[in-house]
């Protein structure tokens, strides 16, 4: 029986796999041209880690084989094992050029002398090959810069002498830099022909568990696959994985059906205890030079999506945000900047917290006698009183020397990013709750949003987390988290109000309960500076 695969291309012989006819045809079709004497493009295909670029790659090749019969020399060659450092000489990717030609042709010529003679080799006529050549060149971006700079300057040069060389077709293969977006000389070749490899679509996800029930036999609730495609938004490498994960090392039997309950129990597990190096390979971009950009997202709904901004570009390359729609105060549509999908939005929510706040305390979380007895005597949760241990928690910590918000991450004016604070929070009500409640974010609207849901036994309950602005936006928020609870059927909510200031009258004011749509609001303003 096939199963389901996550790391490198799968193989429809021992996979499930989608076959997605339409994106192998753009792709054949750039490739060849609509004229095969006269040769087809030069172009770029790109998507993030683990997106079926490979697979297409080599689902082209076969069908250029098959409808093209011996009319072409089809070469799939990897960089991938290429080592360079960037000041590196050209001779270090010289040296090693024969190799490639030899795990791709099946030949090796002497190693070139220059870039003029390693153009010879694609020469008509006179190279090394006796038919058009269609080539692929797969993990491009791994080359230093420099030479991925050099190599596209010597293919755009062959592709506007077409008629001097053999090479009909080219495709670069990568992530980032095959787009030009680190090249002084911008795209490799024409920007319009690049292609973008999509995610799977929903129906695509529910097809890959429909081959699965078919072959094991074992039933699979249909909300399953719908709720892997929202969690993953469709991201191949993500899904297989959770596919791997419910079908192999989770699954409850073969007898028995995988249901939601099963899907929770997985959930929970990618989320904090199973490893998988496109998740590692995300949270380790998030975490670099445009984490402020990231942090932002958590809070803020309405950041423009833009590629001409290098954070934006870069986060959106590698599978961290994605494009989104949005309407500005005159009701114009827009294009803002969203996370990837709900799951990787949950996992980087919980490796920032940790870098932000750290994995331990520098006190206790509550008071050594505090059991919390009066936030639990009623049948939901106290929350007041619970966030009320919060305030006195920050109080404990200034009495003893300790500012919470040192060496937290800063907007350019100096002032708290909002993000500090509901990270900060997040990992109190963790530490203080770990022998009472679950605590997990959910972000209801993607981004801007931050609910903390505490499971505490059979109960439910909610906090909302925001940044005082404005009188106008407080009361605002309250309404928000009235109508969230209330599509929730709970008819409690509070609302964590992080405030700019450490007034406690101030805070007393900002602070109270009152019923909004039959819902109790409270309210908790909490300072901060």
């Amino acid at each position: 029986m096939r199963r389901f695969h996550s790391y490198g291309p799968v193989n429809d012989r021992q996979h499930f796999v989608v076959q997605r006819d339409a994106l192998v045809r753009s792709c054949l079709d750039n490739l060849i041209g609509k004229d095969p004497e006269e040769g087809g493009h030069y172009f770029t295909i790109w998507a993030p880690r683990q997106t079926g670029k490979t697979w297409l790659m080599r689902q082209v090749r076969k069908a250029i084989e098959h409808q093209h019969g011996d009319k072409f020399t089809v070469g799939t060659m990897s960089v991938q094992g290429i080592i360079m450092e960037d000041d590196d000489p050209d001779a270090v990717l010289l040296r090693q050029i024969p190799r490639l030609f030899w795990e791709t042709f099946g030949f090796r010529p002497d190693p070139p002398e220059d870039w003029g003679t390693w153009m010879n080799w694609f020469a008509a006529g006179s190279g090394l090959f006796d038919k058009p050549l269609i080539l692929f060149i797969d993990e491009f971006d791994s080359l230093p810069a420099r030479v991925i700079d050099q190599l596209v300057t010597l293919f755009r040069d062959m592709y506007l002498k077409k008629d001097a060389y053999c090479l009909r077709g080219l495709a670069l293969i990568g992530v980032r830099a095959v787009l030009g977006v680190e090249s002084l000389r911008g795209s490799p070749f024409n920007i319009q022909r690049s292609l973008h490899v999509p995610n799977l679509t929903q129906e695509e996800v529910a097809d890959l568990y429909a081959q699965y029930q078919a072959e094991s036999g074992q039933s699979v609730a249909p909300e399953v696959a719908t709720e892997v495609y929202r969690s993953t938004r469709g991201q191949p490498g993500l899904v297989s994985w959770l596919g791997e994960l419910l079908t192999e090392k989770y699954n409850p039997g073969e007898n028995r059906p995988i249901t939601l309950l099963v899907w929770e129990e997985v959930f929970e597990a990618a989320l904090h205890a199973e490893w998988n190096n496109t998740l590692l390979n995300l949270i380790k971009k998030a975490r670099g030079p445009y984490v402020r950009h990231v942090l932002d997202l958590f809070t803020k709904s309405d950041i423009p999506f833009t590629l001409r901004a290098d954070w934006c570009s870069f986060l959106y390359l590698n599978g961290i945000t994605d494009r989104g729609s949005g309407t500005d105060a005159s009701g114009k549509r827009t294009s803002v900047c969203r996370f990837a999908s709900p799951f990787v939005q949950t996992c980087l929510y919980d490796a920032l917290a940790d870098d932000i706040v750290g994995d331990r305390m520098p006190i206790l979380a509550l008071e050594p006698l505090d059991d919390l007895a009066d936030v639990f005597e009623k049948p939901a949760p106290d929350l007041p009183a619970l966030l009320e241990r919060y305030k006195d928690y920050l109080r404990r910590l200034r009495a003893g020397g300790l500012n919470p918000w040192k060496d937290q991450p800063r907007r350019a004016d100096m002032r708290l990013t909002e993000a500090a604070g509901h990270f900060h929070l997040y990992s109190w009500l963790r530490e203080a709750l770990r022998e009472f409640c679950v605590v997990s974010p959910e972000f209801p609207t993607g981004n801007g949003k931050v609910d903390l849901h505490l499971r505490c036994g059979g109960d439910q309950s909610i906090i909302e987390v925001k940044s005082f602005r404005s009188m106008a936006g407080a009361r605002a928020a309250q309404g928000q988290a009235a109508g969230y609870a209330k599509s929730l059927e709970l008819d409690t909510v509070a609302l964590a109000l992080f405030v700019p200031v450490e007034d406690d009258e101030i805070l007393a004011k900002l602070s109270g309960e009152e019923v909004t749509e039959g819902v109790r609001v409270a309210v908790v303003a909490i300072g901060w500076v």
